[in-house]
């Protein structure tokens, strides 16, 4: 129970030769070594090591010194070093490992790990009798000198965090493969429940089904390989589940890999930060609310384009065809239709920068293709109504009296400024129903007064309203084959728009009521 510099030496000697990736406790190690010690690395040279692995939880690496003495050190889990120590080094006496000395040791550890701090052993034997290269089966009847206690104290915002992924529908799970005791300290201090603990030795027992549900119910894991942490990603992504791991060591990689998101931080060790797909630059857990409302309103503001767009082009399409049918005319020309469309796509391209209402936010999303079907064919031929009215009211009303009478009555000057002032009218009506319903679908709620668009959304397609609006009244418009279009048509529009949205309005709550969701 008392410090010792000689197992901090040990520890060094240790951490400092192997050649495999070190891990942040072997920095640990060297960094308070170079601090406190005064070791000569130049009176030393490696002999060989025995690599680190996940079954037995250990490393070791033999050094020879100027005067030919051979040491092998060991350092690993407290348990499995316990296994291959004979003999302890106890109040600077090496004797015998006993029972009743095991019991005190892990009295200690467990004191250790319930204060929150990670330990692990070591131990040495000096000149090993070998035959040939060092192998597993030379760590044994060692001694046991010490341990080395690690406070890896959580980030203070990762309580914030953690209640904040809660309310916006993110299940955190603990896998790791500290054991029991760190890890309901651990749980303790960042505020979640220490319920019942899953360890490594459970689950190596379990078929993925068993797995499964236990995956599901349970939040905590502790003593997990690399491979276990794999498995229960894997196991929780079958189930339908979307999964995001946040690690920085090297047993965290497989399992970073597997996930749908692999989560690093910057002072990661190397192989973790390789594998996975955010890197965390900020000591701040917050950014990962941050980054999962971020990912909801890009995710939002993607399904508001796709489902506008084919509703709107469907819908125009129809109009197209049912148009084509009665008229003596095309009702629009491809290159005003061309033209139509751009104005409409730039104003779309403000949509990635629209806001999206909390309530969206608050549950993860899933992909669902079938939606956008419905949402075309429910709310696209909402728009043919009125333009079909609209039809209606600039062949028998608007043009004729712009013109001088009915189509066929007229001369063909006449019937060209009949055709010019209803393409005019069909475009501008159809700009602004094409334009004003992006406010009015980007939300289930009633825009302007309970939902508000972005500045830039707002800006935009005003800007976009106003330049078709002015376009039958300029030389661009009269190359586009528009005509000036007289003041009473105004009138119509307006109650024409108003009563287009009032009609997608009530459509979208019977199809909000009847698939439950609109975007």
């Amino acid at each position: 129970g008392k410090e010792d510099e000689r197992v901090l030496r040990h520890a060094f000697f240790n951490s400092y030769y192997q050649t495999g990736l070190k891990n942040l406790m072997d920095k640990a190690i060297i960094e308070s070594a170079e601090e406190e010690l005064n070791i000569n690395v130049e009176h030393y040279d490696k002999v060989d090591e025995i690599p680190f692995d996940f079954q037995r939880r250990r490393m070791s690496v033999v050094i020879e010194d100027k005067n030919g003495k051979t040491q092998m050190i060991t350092k690993g889990a407290v348990e499995e070093m316990l296994e291959i120590s004979s003999f302890v080094d106890y109040k600077g006496k090496v004797m015998p490992l006993t029972e009743e000395l095991k019991n005190k040791i892990l009295e200690t550890v467990d004191e250790l790990n319930e204060d929150g701090l990670r330990v692990i052993a070591v131990s040495q034997k000096t000149n090993p009798s070998v035959v040939g290269e060092f192998s597993v089966k030379d760590e044994s009847e060692m001694v046991l000198i010490g341990y080395l206690a690690f406070l890896d104290p959580p980030k203070e915002t990762t309580k914030d965090a953690l209640e904040a992924l809660k309310t916006h529908g993110v299940g955190v799970k603990v896998l790791t493969g500290d054991n029991a005791l760190v890890t309901k300290s651990v749980c303790k201090q960042v505020g979640l429940e220490a319920e019942t603990l899953i360890s490594g030795n459970e689950l190596s027992k379990m078929t993925d089904e068993e797995l499964t549900k236990v995956a599901e119910k349970y939040n905590i894991f502790v003593k997990l390989s690399p491979a276990q942490k794999t498995r229960l990603v894997r196991v929780l992504r079958e189930a339908g589940h979307t999964v995001g791991f946040m690690g920085d060591g090297i047993n965290d990689a497989p399992a970073m890999k597997e996930a749908d998101v692999g989560i690093s931080v910057d002072t990661a060790v190397d192989i973790a930060k390789e594998s996975a797909d955010v890197i965390l630059l900020e000591k701040d857990l917050m950014i990962l609310e941050r980054g999962i409302l971020s990912g909801r309103t890009i995710f939002g503001n993607i399904m508001k384009y796709v489902k506008m767009t084919a509703s709107s082009n469907f819908g125009n399409m129809f109009s197209v065809v049912v148009a084509s049918i009665f008229l003596p005319f095309l009702p629009m020309l491809p290159l005003q239709l061309l033209f139509l469309n751009l104005i409409y796509d730039i104003s779309c391209m403000s949509i990635p920068w629209d806001n999206m209402d909390k309530e969206y936010l608050e549950e993860p999303k899933k992909w669902d293709s079938t939606s956008i079907g419905s949402f075309m064919k429910w709310l696209g031929p909402t728009s043919s109504i009125f333009d079909i009215t609209t039809y209606a009211l600039m062949y028998f009303v608007i043009c004729p009296a712009v013109a001088g009478g009915s189509f066929h009555t007229l001369n063909p000057e006449q019937q060209a400024l009949f055709i010019a002032v209803f393409h005019a009218g069909w475009f501008v009506e159809s700009l602004w129903s094409q334009t004003l319903v992006i406010h009015t679908l980007r939300t289930p709620k009633m825009p302007f007064l309970q939902s508000n668009a972005s500045f830039i959304l707002t800006t935009v397609t005003s800007l976009g309203i106003a330049i078709g609006t002015v376009l039958p009244f300029t030389a661009f418009g009269e190359n586009l084959g528009l005509a000036p279009l007289p003041s009473n048509y105004w009138g119509f529009l307006a109650i024409t728009i108003v009563a287009y949205l009032v009609l997608v309005m009530f459509v979208k709550k019977i199809y909000v009521k009847r698939f439950g969701e609109l975007l």
